[in-house]
């Protein structure tokens, strides 16, 4: 069973994934808010909870829903970052470079984490990722985002980070993936420019975007990820739209999109940015 596609809900994404048909989307790719690292300004938002263990476990809940909307033969994309075991509120904290915090949100709560120290890195994608695939996922492949323009940080005791994690996560073992239209060129020949297999490291830049959204991944992420997991006509699923990258760029590519946003402020916001009217 389809559903009606080019739309936008508002609303809890959980809920909303619940009314949808099972079976009903191409490919799922989506950035769901980080542990503790942004305040949306939302309520029921995720990314707030206690411990990662409550997080990792809202999560799971989610996707568990998205598994059953995705085809059989379908692919889930999944951008993820880690977070540092804090030692309580950083609200007093002000960075002498970005005195409004980073891309202009105050500075978040870290929380403490057990069985993490302070300044521990908590291990926040695996942590999903091994989740998931305890709840029926098959875990296909973690995929390095490189960033060679990464955010800059103040810390002098262990390198700045410049990646983040993509997982390549489907519900079968068997489904759509085109390698052939993501694949990569190698050295050019005399017969023309041979291409290979893209390999699990993608170096794509974080690109500058003017919107109200402080974390809005590039369009080249959510491009490489359709392109590979999604076929032409078909349905793409992004059940924390955000600014709306992956709608935007779903329409782009002559797919069709479903998004789900908790925030009103972003569910217009995104509207705008994707364009075009729903069907």
């Amino acid at each position: 069973m389809r559903i009606e596609a080019n739309k936008i809900y508002c609303g809890d994404s959980l809920q909303v994934l619940q009314t949808l048909p099972e079976n009903s989307v191409d490919c799922c790719v989506t950035s769901p808010p980080y542990y503790a690292l942004r305040d949306y300004g939302a309520d029921g938002q995720i990314g707030q909870e206690a411990t990662p263990e409550e997080y990792v476990s809202r999560l799971i809940t989610v996707f568990h829903e998205v598994k059953r909307v995705l085809v059989p033969e379908g692919t889930c994309w999944l951008n993820i970052a880690d977070t540092y075991c804090g030692t309580g509120s950083k609200a007093d904290y002000h960075d002498p470079i970005y005195p409004k915090g980073r891309n202009g949100q105050q500075v978040a709560i870290n929380r403490r984490a057990p069985g993490c120290k302070p300044k521990d890195l908590i291990g926040i994608p695996w942590l999903v990722a091994l989740a998931l695939r305890g709840d029926g996922w098959y875990l296909r492949s973690s995929i390095i985002w490189y960033k060679a323009n990464p955010m800059p940080e103040s810390c002098k005791d262990r390198p700045t980070r410049c990646y983040e994690y993509v997982f390549l996560l489907t519900k079968s073992k068997k489904y759509y993936y085109d390698w052939q239209a993501v694949a990569e060129p190698i050295a050019a020949a005399n017969t023309g420019l041979p291409t290979r297999n893209r390999r699990d490291v993608w170096q794509i830049n974080t690109a500058p975007y003017r919107g109200g959204h402080f974390a809005a991944f590039p369009p080249k992420l959510a491009e490489t990820c359709i392109l590979a997991g999604c076929p032409i006509g078909g349905i793409v699923l992004d059940p924390f739209l955000g600014s709306g990258t992956t709608g935007m760029v779903a329409r782009q590519l002559n797919r069709r999109y479903i998004g789900i946003e908790l925030n009103p402020d972003y569910c217009e916001l995104a509207k705008q940015r994707i364009g075009g009217d729903e069907d």
